[in-house]
């Protein structure tokens, strides 16, 4: 399995130049290759080659006078650059011939120098490397300081180097992890758990533990209302605009940190604990289009369950995604009984047919897990699935999107 390591960088004034050169380099060739194969489509002419595009755009067009500072940075930027740009078309053509999962892809879009993110990459045959002081040595752009939060496992395979929209600078390293090493990292489980993800407590889980919601945007948005009221009040195109902005844009990114960072402690811990894992998956985009769209974003449940899938995987732990229209809140986890669909603000009720008080989302993770069909013996080894009731009205149980649960 191939991961990302990311580190925070911290370059030099002569540094950040020679980085906003190679940003601005790897931007124009990839915007050449993208108008090379409109004016392509355009003239009725079979799109050129990867090969003649790198010959044009980049190997003849140093020596012109118009492009002679495409020399100015590493070769292998502008290469991958190139590349980028060719896995985009590649995209698009799969995904209108519906090669390609997931959504619609459109086509390749030139990247604007006022772009906030900007990124360029470096392989092995750049021969880039981390010297014995720990900086890392970048062709034409020198030793940059790396903050080293962790010893990278082996030796990573190539480097993207990242500048946000706060200003922040990134070396992100790609590694093949050892799946042999990965298995004796995490100790034995012999226990599975059901997940239920919900606004009112983050997850609850089907052993009926409560993990609370740190809601990180709620509670930083008094400083972040300042910071925009200040930012809107500068001269567009002003200097004390553009530290307005960078403010705002690090408050959001100190946001987004935080929830991460909360995201993959949680997801560690409920891999290491676990040997089998099930989820509800949710219909984010759905509810994002409600009234509760701000409370969902906060919530970042699309970025938890892929943290849990990608941890399982590597881990070798078993990771289940039920349907999202199975009724786990509808049906009683003792006796099967569908009491049918239940407002949100009802958060306990009791089963008509047996007459179990049940909390909403503690019951709801029960039938996740059951749903899921979990099991796993001492050893960790998954066998068949636990025995499950059989439940009532199953043909009508469906309900439409709108019945997903939010809490």
């Amino acid at each position: 399995m191939q991961l990302r390591y990311g580190f925070r960088l911290y370059p030099q004034p002569a540094q950040r130049v020679a980085l906003a050169q190679a940003f601005g380099c790897a931007r124009v060739v990839f915007n050449d290759a993208v108008r090379a194969r409109e004016d392509a489509r355009a003239a009725g002419k079979p799109f050129p080659k990867a090969a003649e595009l790198s010959q044009k755009l980049i190997t003849q067009a140093k020596r012109t006078a118009e492009r002679a500072w495409l020399g100015g940075v590493s070769a292998v930027v502008l290469q991958q650059s190139l590349r980028d740009a060719e896995a985009a078309h590649r995209n698009f053509i799969a995904s209108l011939k519906g090669e390609r999962k997931g959504p619609k892809l459109g086509a390749p879009k030139f990247k604007s120098r006022k772009d906030r993110k900007q990124s360029i990459r470096f392989t092995a045959n750049a021969r880039w490397s981390i010297t014995p002081a720990g900086r890392l040595n970048l062709p034409k752009i020198g030793e940059v300081r790396v903050r080293w939060s962790r010893p990278l496992p082996v030796a990573p395979s190539s480097v993207t180097v990242i500048k946000d929209a706060s200003g922040r600078y990134f070396a992100s390293f790609v590694i093949d992890t050892d799946p042999a090493a990965d298995l004796e990292r995490m100790p034995r489980a012999d226990q599975s758990i059901g997940i239920d993800l919900g606004l009112t407590h983050f997850a609850v889980l089907s052993d009926g533990t409560k993990i609370d919601s740190p809601r990180f945007l709620r509670r930083a948005e008094k400083k972040l209302k300042k910071a925009q009221r200040e930012l809107s009040r500068k001269q567009r195109g002003s200097k004390n605009r553009e530290k307005a902005r960078l403010k705002v844009a690090r408050a959001h990114a100190q946001v987004a940190d935080v929830r991460r960072e909360f995201h993959h402690q949680l997801s560690t811990k409920l891999i290491r604990e676990n040997q089998a894992v099930a989820v509800e998956d949710l219909a984010v985009k759905g509810l994002a289009r409600t009234r509760l769209a701000k409370s969902v974003h906060d919530a970042g449940w699309s970025q938890f369950v892929n943290m849990l899938a990608y941890k399982a995987a590597r881990y070798g732990r078993t990771f289940v995604r039920i349907g999202r229209f199975e009724p786990t809140s509808q049906v009683c986890s003792a006796c099967g009984h569908n009491d049918g669909p239940k407002p949100l603000d009802v958060r306990e009720w009791t089963c008509s047919a047996c007459g179990t008080v049940h909390d909403r989302d503690h019951n709801a993770a029960i039938n996740v897990k059951q749903a899921a069909g979990l099991a796993v013996t001492a050893c960790g080894a998954q066998v068949r699935p636990e025995p499950v009731l059989a439940q009532r009205d199953e043909a009508g149980s469906h309900g439409s999107p709108s019945d997903a649960r939010a809490a």
